[in-house]
């Protein structure tokens, strides 16, 4: 028969509240909304900060897995706008420095070099900084922020917000060796560092070998390495006609540099459809306001010259062909190949990691890709002292999971400077409490209104295309924050059932207004059990919440998928039966951890 809900597991609430279950370092999304909009939007930060390390650079250049789940799509097709409200929380702060760690003045004995200064190597120091721990932070760039400084452009991310936020960091004590490549990992362990943390990104940009690739070279740019020369000063104009080549975010942020640089016509020429491109919506949506075509299904030929230079490329016309698994096959049209004009190409195709500083007779092994083989819960490697996180663990992935990495790398590496087995990972923080203040009163807004998202506003294109460095994304106001945030369901703030207090009256089930709740009797599957609720069940993605026998002998079961948590049931129920109760999930950091211990 099919077992009640272990609601004592920490991960089965967790996993109701979609947007934080969706975000690899599990921000609170709810907890930080309702305080921005009860405008405190300092303590908004501050939870921000606690979780995802990065809250101004994060609430502008996200790539938003949290958005995707949030419940209000389901309602109404529009999530909260949860990437640009916790922007609002860094915009809108107070000063933080008072409530930030201060740095360490009696350290531990333990050193522990970080190579690279990316957002998984700075969230590394941040947690391990404040333990007493000596970090030491080698990076061939200038300053620190990895390929968030070198790869996103000013006009999505301003340099001072970037400072800012990478100051906090390194402001705790951080010795930073900038301007400093690693060529030798053993010579780096030589130097009698307790543990190393490898957060080097994937730096190796992906290339096309195709006829007159290399007559055309000097017109010919990797994207990545195109938008660090950008960065850093060393590049200041492009071709007036530019191809970029490939689909993902870096296409897009070559295509909206170049229009900045000089360049007249932009395209964006893919080999798949259109819903298929690999860059997040509204990052194409950004660079369409801006006047670049989105050229899908052409597959690159050849780079065409003329008396030694580039003049165009040329592309086969394809369609896609799915077969029945899913897999797609381009398949040519038969035409003629399409010349486009260009006189400079950027290359944004993907990129890779790059390990040639790391001999291979250290103890570190590697893959069929030549990617280090990691350990995906402690990102240990098979050299005990050697960890590894961010784009360097696994390959490309984003910002946040680079953080979620950072945190749990941390973790590690003081289990094991403090000779703890590094598998036994501290159970995350949780707590529920009854938001009942009075017969029907409750500590939350539960009204569910139908609003539409509201619309972060942009500076005008005329505007910012002169000046590559102007942010374009003006961010919310005040008012339209609050009223945004005011969208969010409060998905945190669970429907905690009773059983012993069940008089099984059903006015809970006459006031649900998403018909999410069933007494029915008991059902020897879950699958049997989705069937017979009052609107089957059919997300299996969300859990059904299963109560223990009734006097009746029947089950309470609620779909979890369709529930608004708007507290109708626990208002109307007479016995109390049915509470609304706020659940906190805090994944457990370094420190942490070894207070737990301590208690």
């Amino acid at each position: 028969m099919v077992k009640a809900t272990d609601t004592a597991n920490p991960e089965y609430f967790h996993r109701v509240v979609d947007c934080q279950y969706a975000c690899p370092a599990h921000t609170p999304v709810p907890e930080y909304i309702r305080l921005i909009a009860a405008g405190r939007y300092t303590d908004a930060y501050m939870i921000n900060w606690e979780s995802n390390v990065f809250p101004g650079i994060l609430g502008r250049t996200c790539d938003r897995p949290c958005e995707p789940a949030c419940r209000r799509g389901r309602l109404d097709q529009e999530p909260v706008a949860i990437c640009r409200l916790k922007r609002v929380a860094a915009d809108m702060k107070e000063s933080v420095k008072a409530r930030l760690p201060q740095p360490v003045q009696e350290k531990n004995g333990k050193r522990v070099a970080l190579v690279g200064a990316g957002p998984a190597s700075l969230t590394v120091a941040r947690d391990l900084l404040p333990l007493g721990y000596a970090i030491d932070i080698y990076d061939e760039q200038p300053a620190g922020g990895g390929f968030m400084r070198s790869q996103i452009p000013s006009f999505r991310l301003p340099e001072e917000v970037l400072d800012e936020e990478v100051g906090y960091i390194l402001d705790l004590g951080a010795v930073t060796h900038f301007n400093q490549r690693v060529n030798s990992l053993k010579g780096l362990l030589a130097e009698q560092y307790d543990a190393v943390f490898i957060g080097s990104g994937a730096p190796q940009g992906r290339d096309l070998q195709l006829p007159g690739r290399a007559e055309a070279d000097a017109n010919i740019h990797l994207g990545i390495n195109w938008l660090a020369s950008v960065a850093f000063g060393h590049t200041e104009s492009i071709g007036k006609r530019v191809i970029v080549l490939g689909g993902g975010n870096t296409a897009m942020d070559c295509c909206r540099t170049a229009l900045r640089m000089g360049a007249d016509e932009v395209k964006v020429v893919v080999r798949s459809p259109r819903p298929e491109m690999k860059a997040s919506p509204w990052e194409i949506e950004d660079a369409e306001r801006e006047g670049v075509p989105m050229l899908q299904n052409h597959v690159p030929l050849e780079f065409v010259l003329e008396e030694g230079r580039l003049v165009g490329m040329r592309f086969d016309r394809v369609r896609p062909v799915y077969a029945d698994d899913g897999r797609r096959t381009l398949v040519s049209l038969g035409e003629p190949p399409v010349l486009i004009e260009c006189d400079d190409v950027c290359v944004a195709i993907g990129q890779d990691t790059a390990f040639p500083w790391i001999e291979r007779d250290i103890g570190i092994e590697f893959d069929q890709h030549d990617r280090p083989i990691v350990d995906k819960a402690s990102f240990q490697s098979s050299l005990g002292n050697v960890f590894f996180g961010g784009d360097a663990a696994f390959g490309p992935e984003n910002i946040i999971t680079a953080v979620a990495h950072g945190h749990q790398a941390a973790v590690s590496i003081d289990l094991l400077l403090r000779g703890q087995d590094v598998n036994l990972r501290p159970p995350p923080g949780t707590n529920l409490i009854s938001q009942k203040m009075g017969l029907q009163e409750w500590t939350y807004d539960s009204a569910v209104a139908m609003d539409e998202r509201y619309r972060v506003p942009h500076r005008d294109v005329a505007e910012s295309l002169h000046n590559r460095k102007l942010e374009v994304e003006l961010g919310f106001e005040a008012a339209s924050a609050f009223r945004e945030a005011q969208r969010c369901l409060n998905c945190d703030v669970q429907t905690v059932f009773t059983e012993t207090k069940c008089i099984e009256c059903d006015a809970c089930i006459d006031i649900c207004p998403t018909d999410c709740l069933t007494f029915t009797p008991k059902a020897e599957t879950e699958k049997e059990l989705r069937q017979v609720t009052r609107v089957p069940a059919r997300n299996l993605e969300q859990p059904l919440y299963v109560s223990d026998d009734l006097p009746t002998g029947r089950l309470m079961v609620k779909d979890e998928d369709v529930c608004l948590h708007c507290g109708l049931c626990a208002e109307r129920c007479p016995t109390a039966a049915w509470d609304m109760q706020k659940f906190l999930y805090h994944v457990t950091k370094a420190g942490e951890a070894r207070a737990e211990e301590a208690v």
